[in-house]
């Protein structure tokens, strides 16, 4: 029996479990700790993955601006598996640089819609009750539209949502995430969960238990 990835054992398998196990063999070339926890209910990581993917089809939201959102809103809550894995989309969008400035909360290389939306991202991890109609107002200011700003809102409390859960139930950063992302980016990340030890291949027939 392989040692668990998480606080919960690995789920049993079953077609729709094999069927995210090879999703993430074929993206990534392994299977993620939090794919294992969530394939206990792989139907509700399916429908949590489509209700996101349905909340940017339509966005004017740029794949950047997207990146700078879910990179701070994932620093700010010092969770560290979506820190590595956004922090390392954000490089491959603007430059590693970049991305450790953000994931540290300095945002002086970025444009003003994306400085106004990491710092949207840092009030809604850190007190929503807090913001303020002047806050919005910033988001206007720096060009983005009321739909925008709704749909950055909406996805910052979806990533919040998907990081307590992997948080919560001690899913650990996988070695290989960490060995992906630049260095800069693994600098920067030194909050939340360590990355896990490499310990065994991460193979599909791995999640039997």
């Amino acid at each position: 029996m392989n040692p668990p990835v998480a606080f919960l054992a690995d789920p049993p398998l079953s077609p729709a479990v094999t069927a995210a196990y090879e999703g993430d063999l074929t993206s990534d070339g392994y299977v993620n700790n939090l794919t294992r926890v969530w394939c206990w209910r792989p139907d509700v990581l399916e429908s949590f993955q489509a209700l996101r993917a349905d909340l940017l089809a339509d966005s004017g939201l740029s794949p950047r601006e997207v990146a700078v959102l879910v990179a701070a809103t994932a620093a700010a809550r010092g969770d560290a598996y979506c820190a590595l894995a956004w922090g390392a989309r954000l490089a491959d969008l603007s430059d590693e640089a970049t991305a450790a400035q953000v994931l540290r909360g300095a945002d002086s290389d970025l444009s003003e819609r994306e400085n106004a939306l990491a710092a949207w991202s840092r009030q809604v991890v850190r007190d929503p009750n807090a913001a303020t109609g002047a806050h919005v107002q910033r988001l206007r200011d720096a060009g983005l539209s009321d739909q925008e700003i709704f749909e950055a809102t909406t996805l910052i409390a979806f990533r919040l949502a998907f990081s307590t859960v992997n948080d919560a139930l001690g899913a650990r950063p996988d070695p290989q995430l960490a060995e992906k992302a630049p260095r800069l980016v693994r600098e920067a990340v030194t909050f939340g969960r360590p990355v896990q030890a490499p310990t065994y291949p991460a193979l599909i027939d791995s999640g039997a238990g």
